[in-house]
């Protein structure tokens, strides 16, 4: 039998580019609401104690009110939320952090998916802190930019409109208290001893992020250099379907689409001796959102992770 997949909040921003990525697969078979039935608890309860998997792409409270739904010991979830990212009994879902990360999915019936920011972050530093590079209390600093869709689907219309305000045309900055939904999951997922300083900017173009770390060599462990953080990150993502790591580009540029459609995820790790930059280029509706949705529900029932990817 095809495993059965429901998508709670199909109508957003993620849920419609699962949607997508699942609706063309032949191997699954997908359960749909009524779209007059969407709020309707009864129905949505019905849905998610029939399915295998369940993803969840809604606010918080929304996410956990449904994972209060399912009366079974056999629907696995993935939530899209901030609600679990941190939680105990969930796993988090970024597979090329570690094997035992990706076991852990593969076993986990409760899997939180990361944020966005907080892959492209985690991406550099999660693995510098396993090998020993990057020091636990590294006074880390994190630069971030990103396309309107990651505003999600109330954001993206502001964007789109005809009549919006002339400041939509420019960068914007903002989570300028330092209390970013994502800051949680990139200390503790990080293994980090405190919070980063997290600078995010939302711009005027749909999809597509880049997220960059600059580190002084001075304050890394055996004052690691670009080549020496290099060499740490090519040696963990080695043999990585979705994850490259490379140096600095020929033309001095990365732009933020680079991997727009796609779920890689693309580390350039620049600079030299003294100062170094390390840069993760992803699709923030891709490996930030709803690819890794997708690839968390293929290693979970036991698929090759890139189906559909």
């Amino acid at each position: 039998m095809k495993p059965k997949i429901y998508i709670d909040g199909k109508d957003g921003t993620t849920g419609l580019q699962i949607y997508e990525r699942l609706g063309v697969r032949d191997d699954l078979e997908l359960l749909l609401i009524d779209e007059a039935k969407r709020k309707d608890v009864a129905e949505r309860r019905r849905l998610l104690n029939a399915a295998d998997v369940v993803f969840l792409c809604l606010p918080d409270d929304a996410a956990v009110e449904a994972v209060s739904l399912i009366e079974n010991d056999t629907t696995r979830v993935i939530d899209a939320s901030t609600a679990h990212r941190i939680a105990e009994g969930w796993s988090y879902g970024f597979a090329e952090l570690s094997a035992e990360r990706r076991a852990e999915i593969a076993a986990s019936k409760r899997v939180a998916n990361p944020g966005c920011y907080a892959t492209g972050m985690l991406a550099i530093a999660a693995p510098l802190v396993a090998a020993g590079v990057l020091p636990r209390d590294y006074p880390l600093v994190v630069h971030a930019v990103s396309g309107y869709s990651g505003a999600g689907k109330k954001g993206s219309a502001q964007y789109e409109s005809a009549e919006r305000d002339d400041a939509f045309d420019t960068p914007r900055q903002y989570g300028l208290a330092q209390a970013h939904k994502h800051l949680p999951e990139m200390k503790t997922v990080a293994g980090l001893t405190r919070a980063p300083i997290f600078n995010p900017y939302i711009c005027d173009y749909y999809a597509g992020m880049t997220v960059s770390v600059p580190l002084h060599a001075e304050l890394l462990n055996g004052g690691a250099g670009a080549d020496a953080v290099y060499e740490a990150l090519a040696a963990h993502y080695d043999g990585q379907r979705f994850v490259e790591v490379l140096r600095e580009p020929e033309d001095g540029f990365v732009p933020a689409i680079g991997n727009v459609g796609t779920n890689r995820l693309s580390i350039y790790v620049c600079g030299n001796a003294e100062r170094v930059t390390v840069i993760s280029l992803l699709d923030n509706l891709g490996k930030g959102a709803s690819g890794a949705a997708v690839q968390n529900m293929n290693i979970m029932l036991g698929l090759d992770e890139a189906v559909g990817l």
